[in-house]
This record gives structure tokens, sequence and C-alpha cells, in this order.
């Protein structure tokens, strides 16, 4: 196993840069009412995951730090965590997607290609490596249930079937 150490940039000061990235490529440049709208419901979205995600973390009272995986007490495994093996990438991914589409540039979109990227390649093999170790066996086994980011349909499919289960019962 190769051994990947977590970057010393935290994500979110990542976030920060692919965003005045896109204020540069976009200049003044804003969308118009559809892309503004699209925007607006992706970045809900974005944040509505992330906070779902955080809550999760909160009342495992896990660790956060994501320069520090090996810290983690509890693997989170429910709520956004149940959909997506990194809902708060996801949303931060989804709300530098959104600030590219309120301002309405395809060129804005590069900066967050390169989030992705960074957070896929650099970020999170750290992480997995430091959770394989400290939770072995039930952590494989969650990555086997859960994709790294989403797969839309089998999500709407699960949310779905949870809603049908709730008036049902």
């Amino acid at each position: 196993m190769s051994e990947h150490r977590a970057p010393v940039i935290p994500p979110p000061v990542v976030v920060a840069a692919a965003l005045a990235a896109q204020r540069r490529l976009a200049g003044r440049r804003r969308g118009g009412p559809v892309s503004t709208t699209a925007a607006g419901v992706l970045l809900a979205a974005s944040a509505g995951i992330s906070v779902w995600a955080d809550l999760g973390f909160g009342a495992a009272k896990t660790s956060i730090n994501p320069l520090h995986p090996e810290k983690s007490s509890t693997l989170v495994v429910s709520g956004a965590n149940s959909i997506s093996r990194n809902p708060m990438y996801l949303g931060m991914v989804g709300a530098v997607t959104a600030h590219a589409l309120w301002r309405g540039s395809a060129r804005a979109l590069l900066p967050a290609l390169g989030l992705a990227l960074w957070l896929d390649r650099l970020q999170i093999p750290a992480e997995e490596e430091a959770l394989q170790a400290t939770f072995g066996q039930a952590y494989a086994d969650y990555t086997n249930r859960v994709p790294r980011w989403i797969q839309l349909p089998s999500t709407l499919i699960w949310l779905a079937s949870r809603d049908r289960l709730r008036t049902a019962g």
C-alpha cells in the first residue's frame, strides 16, 4: 500500500482559491436567469449535503479535520455519508460549480474541475488510507457499499424507497 500524506493546505483554502480564480476568469460577467436559478438550486443542495454531513460528524463526536484524518474516532456511515463517502467535498465542489453557473462562464468551470481533481487525487486518497488503517474491514465494507462521490440514479432510488417506506408505515 502506498502512503498518501494529507495535503497541508486545508480544503476550504483550496475552495477560496478556486473561487478567486473563477472571479478572475469570468471578470464581471454574470449569468442569465436560467444559469442563476440553476446556480441557486445547486448551491442550496451543496450547502444542504455539507450541513447534513457536518451534523452527522458532530453527533458522532468525531474529527472532521482534513489535515489529520487519522484522528477520526468513529466511522460515520449514516446520513449524508450513506450516499457519498465525501459529502462535504461534494458540497464544496457543488458550491464552486454553482459559482461558475452564477457567473455564466464556461471558463469559470475550470477551477471547479481543478478542485475536484485535487480532492480526488490528493486529499481523499490520504483520508481513505488513514480510515482503512483505523477502521479496517468496517471501512472496506463501507467503500464497497457507498461511492466515493455519488451515484445519482441509485441515490434517487434509495431516497424514493425510504420515503415510500415512511408513508407506508
